[in-house]
C-alpha cells in the first residue's frame, strides 16, 4: 500500500524540522512537502496533491483558516488537520466552518498525532470532545441565521438518527455511541452516512458546528434531550 502523502504547514521552522522527525518513525507517512505561510499551503497542496494537509493558523500573509478554505474550496482529496493551542478558540471555529476536518494539539503527544492523521486519511474528522466542547461553545454565541432548507431537512431525520446526531455532537465515538444506545457499532456507522447525506454535510465536523448552530446541543449541556 502506498504511503499517505502529507503537507507540512507552520511558520516555525524549528516545528516543522521536529514534526518531520515525530511523523518519520511511521513509514506509512510521507512528508512530500513543506510551507512556511497559508499562501505557500495553497500552493504546494495544488502542485503536491497531498492526502492530507497539517495545517497551523497563525501565520503571514495567509492565515490557516483563509487556506484551509481556498484548500477546501479548489476540490482536491486533500483534508486539512489543524495543528492549534487553546489559546486559538477563534481561529480553531474557523478552520472547522472552513472545511477543516478536525484539529490537534501542539501538546498532543506523537502518537496521537500520528493516528489522528490516519483517521483524517481515511474520511474520518478528528474531534477531541474536551478541545471541541472548550471551541465550540465559546463561539455559538454568535447567533447567524440557518439555511431554513436545513431546518427543513433537520426536521426530516427520524428519531433515532437525532439520537446519534446529539452524540456526535458531544464528540462520541461510533463505539460509545453504540455502548450508549446499545446497538451495533455497524448500526450506528450505517446511521452517521445517512445523517450525513440527509443533510448535505461532508464530515462529523460540520454536523458538530451544525448542531450547535442549530441548538440542538448547547454549550454546557452534557446531554441529549
Amino acid at each position: 500500500m502506498s504511503a499517505l502523502r502529507l503537507l507540512l504547514v507552520d511558520d516555525d521552522d524549528l516545528m516543522r524540522a521536529g514534526l518531520r522527525a515525530v511523523l518519520s518513525v511511521d513509514d506509512r507517512i510521507e512528508v512530500v512537502g513543506e510551507a512556511a505561510d497559508g499562501r505557500q499551503a495553497v500552493e504546494r497542496s495544488r502542485a503536491l496533491d497531498p492526502d492530507v494537509v497539517l495545517m497551523d493558523v497563525r501565520m503571514p500573509r495567509l492565515d490557516g483558516v483563509s487556506a484551509t478554505r481556498e484548500i477546501v474550496a479548489a476540490g482536491g482529496r486533500a483534508r486539512v488537520l489543524v495543528l492549534t493551542t487553546f489559546e486559538d478558540e477563534d481561529y480553531v471555529f474557523g478552520a472547522l466552518r472552513a472545511g477543516a476536518s478536525g484539529f490537534v494539539l501542539k501538546r498532543t503527544r506523537p502518537e496521537q498525532l500520528i493516528a489522528g492523521i490516519h483517521t483524517v486519511a481515511g474520511g474520518e474528522a478528528l474531534l477531541s470532545p474536551a478541545v471541541t466542547r472548550t471551541v465550540i461553545s465559546r463561539m455559538v454565541d454568535h447567533d447567524e441565521p440557518v439555511d431554513p432548507a436545513l431546518r427543513r431537512r433537520l426536521a426530516e431525520l427520524t428519531p433515532r438518527e437525532r439520537d446519534v446526531l446529539e452524540r456526535v455532537a458531544r464528540g462520541l465515538s461510533n463505539t460509545e455511541i453504540a455502548a450508549e444506545l446499545v446497538i451495533e457499532e455497524s448500526t450506528v456507522k450505517t446511521h452517521v452516512k445517512r445523517i450525513l447525506a440527509k443533510l448535505g454535510l461532508r464530515d462529523r465536523v460540520q454536523a458538530v458546528v451544525l448542531c450547535y448552530e442549530t441548538g440542538i446541543v448547547r454549550p454546557g449541556r452534557r446531554g441529549p434531550g
